[in-house]
């Protein structure tokens, strides 16, 4: 079923609001380099969230962030998960998860909706694809160093 450009647009904003809250319970576990190449991408998907705000309010779409539910299921596995280890290594895969989870969500809404989308939701979706796919090979290399 395709997916009206609205629902993409809050797919978008809840995905960097997601990954932004991802980096801030990861970051007190990390140490450097790890914590300026989070810090890094967290100023990215800030503009990115900036973005999908301005198109929203230009479009008249309404956003909403993620439930303190669902933060709170992230934060708690988050949490358990660097109790358990704190490795550069292993915070590195939990990056490499999240960011696949990102990734393989963005291209099936690319995949499945591209003909009918806004093109200018159409033009940030793809700038946020090539900007996950780019962290996601960063931290593949941050776990083999």
């Amino acid at each position: 079923m395709e997916k009206k450009s609205e629902e993409i647009l809050a797919e978008l904003y809840r995905n960097c609001c997601l990954a932004m809250q991802s980096i801030e319970d990861i970051l007190p576990a990390a140490e450097e380099p790890l914590k300026e190449e989070l810090k890094r991408e967290h100023d990215e998907y800030e503009k990115l969230c900036a973005r999908a705000t301005a198109l929203a309010r230009e479009k008249g779409i309404a956003l909403k962030e993620p439930g303190p539910f669902k933060k709170a299921m992230m934060w708690s596995s988050i949490k358990l998960s660097t109790l358990k280890d704190d490795s550069r290594a292993h915070l590195a895969e939990m990056m490499t998860q999240g960011t696949v989870m990102g990734i393989t969500s963005l291209k099936s809404t690319l995949k499945d909706s591209s003909a009918q989308m806004d093109g200018e939701i159409k033009a940030l979706l793809s700038d946020t694809l090539a900007r996950e796919e780019g962290f996601e090979r960063i931290w593949k290399a941050m776990i083999c160093a």
